[in-house]
């Protein structure tokens, strides 16, 4: 008798609920409340997106208990602009501007060959063109230019194309190493700029010849060379574009070589943008300033290998310098006769 009234108040009990709880979804089945109503209402729309937060806080930050506070920055605006232009837009800059300098002194070496010596009464005398020190200055930053250009197109097109070809592991001892030698070379270049800027600068600042050579385009395509001094229009160029583009690598070098001790992840970022434009540019003008001096001109590459010049060769190229340094020395004092070579 009492299981009796035990399980018949447990069946009222499961009916009294029943009916409590179709009325309060509105007369549902079992079916509606199992599965529910749709409201239509998206339940994460008033959730805060990232696009908003990058709109409201500028870069999207967390929580460290590091002393570093730099790590709890997780994304910022600026690193995707930065990783845009360093994986898509600097590339393309560096081969336009590197190809195209080569494309262009290969169409005119087999166009118009190259420079030759005209031969003169004063073919076989020399004069002192560059000193010993002069010379230690340009082959000082020329081989660590030579070192730092190898090694900072690795960073940008490294991967692309040399990764494919030696394996990923070969790739990573080669960066490594170039890497050290990128940090390393970088100390006597700068000191190498700093001896070319002390030394050559009084040699270098812009007079009225520099218009006459310029509207002469330097006599390469009239083989007329208009007078010029010590250095002309455009070995000035390549003196100041060495010089300030060296310097602006070298404070944005030094800049990364000590990560946020300047500046912050902006900074950083900049620095490395203004490194490497300013990089790909310098070696585009470097590739035409060594086609001249060896391939591009006869006689060019004893200026900074033996430091004396043919006479002759001088004349043609730097007329009024040979005419300064004649009346300095009023005997000619620093020519030297020898013989001509032998044909």
């Amino acid at each position: 008798m009492r299981r009796f009234v035990t399980a018949l108040a447990l069946v009222v009990g499961l009916a009294f609920a029943g009916d409590t709880l179709a009325q309060g979804t509105g007369g549902g089945n079992t079916q509606n409340i199992v599965q529910g109503q749709s409201s239509g209402a998206n339940p994460t729309a008033r959730s805060v997106t990232e696009e908003q937060l990058f709109q409201q806080l500028d870069k999207l930050t967390g929580r460290v208990s590091i002393p570093d506070g730099k790590a709890a920055v997780l994304q910022q605006p600026q690193g995707r602009e930065y990783r845009a232009y360093h994986e898509s837009t600097l590339p393309w800059i560096g081969g336009i501007v590197i190809l195209g300098m080569l494309v262009a002194l290969a169409a005119f070496y087999f166009t118009k060959g190259r420079i030759m010596m005209e031969p003169d009464e004063e073919s076989g005398r020399k004069i002192l063109r560059f000193n010993t020190f002069e010379r230690f200055t340009h082959w000082l930053t020329a081989t660590c230019f030579i070192v730092l250009a190898i090694s900072g197109l690795n960073y940008i097109f490294g991967k692309r194309l040399l990764m494919p070809l030696i394996g990923p592991d070969a790739f990573a001892a080669w960066s490594q190493w170039a890497k050290f030698a990128h940090n390393y070379l970088s100390w006597p270049f700068m000191l190498g700029v700093l001896f070319m800027l002390v030394v050559w600068i009084k040699d270098n600042l812009p007079d009225r010849t520099d218009i006459a050579w310029l509207k002469a385009g330097g006599g390469f395509l009239s083989g007329k060379h208009p007078p010029a001094r010590r250095f002309n229009a455009g070995q000035k160029g390549i003196f100041w574009s060495v010089v300030l583009g060296g310097i602006a690598m070298s404070v944005t070098g030094i800049i990364m070589m000590f990560p946020f001790s300047y500046t912050d992840i902006g900074g950083m970022q900049l620095s490395q943008i203004i490194h490497g434009t300013l990089g790909v540019i310098l070696i585009a003008i470097l590739i035409a300033h060594i086609y001249i001096g060896s391939l591009g001109m006869e006689g060019a590459y004893d200026a900074m290998g033996s430091g004396e010049v043919d006479l002759a060769w001088a004349k043609v190229h730097h007329r009024l310098w040979v005419e300064e340094e004649g009346a300095k020395t009023a005997s000619g004092r620093q020519t030297t006769a020898r013989p001509a070579p032998a044909e």
